[in-house]
């Protein structure tokens, strides 16, 4: 028999039982459940809604469930639709009419609001620490790589010197505040719903504070049909996802650029590679599409969720149902996503020599030579003239800037010396931007001991 026999003369269809049943996908909130139901009797207890040795048989039924639930005992069903249907019938089945008394004061609607941000709350503790581990791995592989000089890039074009070490830093910065992002949406969702009753609170004399105490939340929730019909908070855990999923994506394009044969940055561990089933010679960097493709798929989750809620008058409407399954996929693939490549960028091996032979071909210190003749007086943009010229002249004897005789550099501007070749020296390049935030090896490590110290506050 339904929880809401009574006023209906049929049994419901079993196709729309089936239609309407969200056990297979809400189940993995049971301890939110009943952690939220202890707290509930509790406070009815308390209060003297209920009788003191009802609330305390409730209780300790409800954690027997959970054992059992733990334990592997307990089988769920459709028939009783959701995870909170399945949890108070198996109350109602070990202690009886006690068990009934469970629901007095509440709404499925508030319930399953408390629901969804307890577990919500857990899940994204889940991510943060994915995220944390693959600070980790980036400071690590800086330390490791301070003085491989590689060429930064604009338009995928060689541009300036920086090293390999300022370079993965910079996703290091992007990661930095998709953990705050993270944090920000916990904050918001930290706060307690459970009281709204469907949507208009309840008369029972509840103590809302002492249930949100009880459950550790900070506050409770200030309009009870908001507390029930909203869920901008499972909206904004999920636009964190998609940014961090899009900066994941971004870092997963520079690994499959760099690993293949056009630029040999990188060399992806076996471990964390997969073959060809036709062609013997192929390596191909899986982990890092696959990242990529599932980006699209956490940005759908987004969708679906801003999409489920632009036309719901208030208050708690069934669309509503369809949020759960979006954002845990959402979570379970970015957790997936961010572990998975953390562990492949651990392990790969960075071709130093190889960055460094690249850099040195694309005329990536022509700015540092602009800037010297600005330094000995030269307006800056007489300076870029006369470097861009210099720059087609190599390119017409299919030489370098370091190549240049001295006589050739004077032809197109006499300012020049023999101590410019110093100052285009790669090394000198990189180590000469000490500003802030540069690429410079003093630069790049205090960026690091500033990483460092955000994962040692973060743990």
């Amino acid at each position: 028999m339904k929880m809401w026999a009574g006023r209906f003369k049929k049994q419901i269809d079993s196709g729309v039982n089936d239609f309407n049943s969200s056990i297979a996908f809400d189940k993995v909130m049971y301890k939110q459940d009943i952690t939220g139901s202890v707290a509930h009797a509790t406070m009815l207890g308390e209060c003297g809604i209920i009788d003191k040795s009802e609330a305390d048989k409730i209780v300790a039924a409800l954690k027997e469930i959970l054992s059992d639930i733990e334990a592997g005992k307990v089988e769920f069903t459709a028939d009783a639709e959701d995870i909170h249907m399945n949890i108070e019938t198996i109350l109602t089945e070990r202690i009886g009419d006690t068990g009934k008394r469970l629901h007095t004061a509440r709404s499925r609607n508030d319930q399953v609001a408390l629901d969804i941000r307890m577990y919500l709350l857990a899940e994204t503790e889940r991510v943060k620490a994915a995220v944390l581990g693959l600070l980790e791995a980036i400071r690590d592989k800086a330390n490791e790589n301070i003085d491989t000089v590689m060429a930064g890039y604009t338009h995928l074009q060689r541009a300036q010197p920086v090293t390999f070490a300022h370079y993965i830093l910079a996703y290091s910065e992007m990661l930095r505040r998709d953990y705050a992002r993270l944090c920000d949406a916990a904050d918001r969702m930290n706060v307690m719903p459970l009281g709204s009753g469907a949507l208009a609170s309840t008369t029972y004399p509840i103590n809302r504070e002492r249930v949100a105490e009880l459950l550790g939340f900070p506050a409770v929730t200030r309009n009870s049909i908001d507390g029930v019909s909203d869920r901008d908070f499972v909206i904004e855990l999920a636009s964190a996802l998609s940014i961090l999923m899009m900066h994941m994506s971004r870092f997963s394009e520079e690994i499959i650029l760099w690993c293949s044969s056009e630029f040999g940055f990188i060399e992806l561990d076996d471990a964390f590679s997969t073959g060809s089933s036709i062609m013997p010679q192929k390596k191909n960097p899986d982990v890092a599409e696959l990242v990529r493709g599932k980006t699209g798929r956490v940005y759908g989750s987004l969708i679906t969720l801003l999409t489920l809620m632009k036309g719901l008058p208030l208050a708690y409407n069934k669309d509503m149902q369809e949020d759960k399954e979006a954002i845990f996929d959402a979570i379970d693939n970015t957790v997936l996503s961010v572990n998975v490549f953390t562990s492949m960028f651990a392990t790969m091996t960075v071709r130093a020599d190889v960055m460094r032979k690249s850099a040195s071909k694309g005329f990536i210190n022509a700015t540092d030579c602009a800037d010297y003749l600005v330094k000995r007086g030269l307006p800056f943009r007489d300076a870029y003239k006369a470097v861009g010229t210099l720059v087609a002249r190599c390119i017409e004897l299919d030489t370098t800037l370091e190549e240049l005789s001295l006589d050739e550099y004077r032809q197109i501007c006499p300012v020049f010396d023999t101590d410019v070749y110093e100052a285009i020296d790669l090394d000198t390049c990189v180590n000469g931007r000490k500003v802030t935030g540069g690429p410079a090896k003093e630069s790049v490590l205090v960026q690091i001991a500033v990483l460092d110290d955000f994962i040692r506050t973060a743990k």
